[in-house]
């Protein structure tokens, strides 16, 4: 079985030649995948700490702390204030966590029919929203009741949505496919 590592390898030669790229190097690759959980007013210490320790099973890296950028009165908020969790993966940790993300996870989602193409972004990121985090092997048998959404988000150097989301699809995400008028 190949690794994802090897897979993204031999991706970039075939993007190369489907999308008319002259230069390996001229190929967009995924820099980093950010994966953070808004806390929001969550006071109480154990759930923050079951956050943090579920985080870091997911992700294998331990998370860092998202403090508030500006206050806001209505909010009860301050600047400082630590509103969420974050983890950004690189190199191998990467390659691991998008495996087990692409091959796993989201195929033992229910009534799971592919991620929306809508998600990109003008910069060719590509964000996807969990609901609960338990569909993550690492959390699956742990209590029901404390349950939380997380956001991931896959940061490319790809100039354009089109390119993005060829390298995805030629990576192998589970993209659907646009339906025509």
């Amino acid at each position: 079985m190949k690794t994802m590592k090897e897979t993204v390898g031999a991706t970039f030669a075939s993007l190369k030649d489907s999308q008319g790229y002259t230069n390996v190097m001229q190929t967009p690759r995924i820099m980093k995948v950010v994966v953070s959980v808004g806390t929001g007013k969550i006071q109480d210490k154990q759930r923050i700490a079951l956050i943090i320790d579920r985080l870091a099973h997911i992700t294998g890296q331990k998370p860092s702390a998202r403090p508030a950028k500006k206050s806001i009165a209505s909010f009860k908020l301050r600047e400082g204030d630590i509103v969420g969790y974050q983890v950004t993966l690189r190199g191998a940790r990467m390659s691991d966590f998008l495996y087990k993300l692409v091959h796993v996870t989201l195929p033992q989602t229910r009534d799971f029919r592919g991620l929306k193409t809508s998600a990109f972004d003008e910069m060719g990121n590509y964000t996807i929203g969990i609901k609960e985090h338990t569909i993550f092997p690492e959390t699956a048998d742990e209590d029901i009741r404390d349950v939380f959404g997380l956001a991931i988000t896959i940061v490319t150097n790809a100039k354009t949505k089109k390119e993005s989301e060829a390298l995805l699809r030629h990576i192998g995400f589970p993209l659907q496919v646009e339906k025509t008028k």
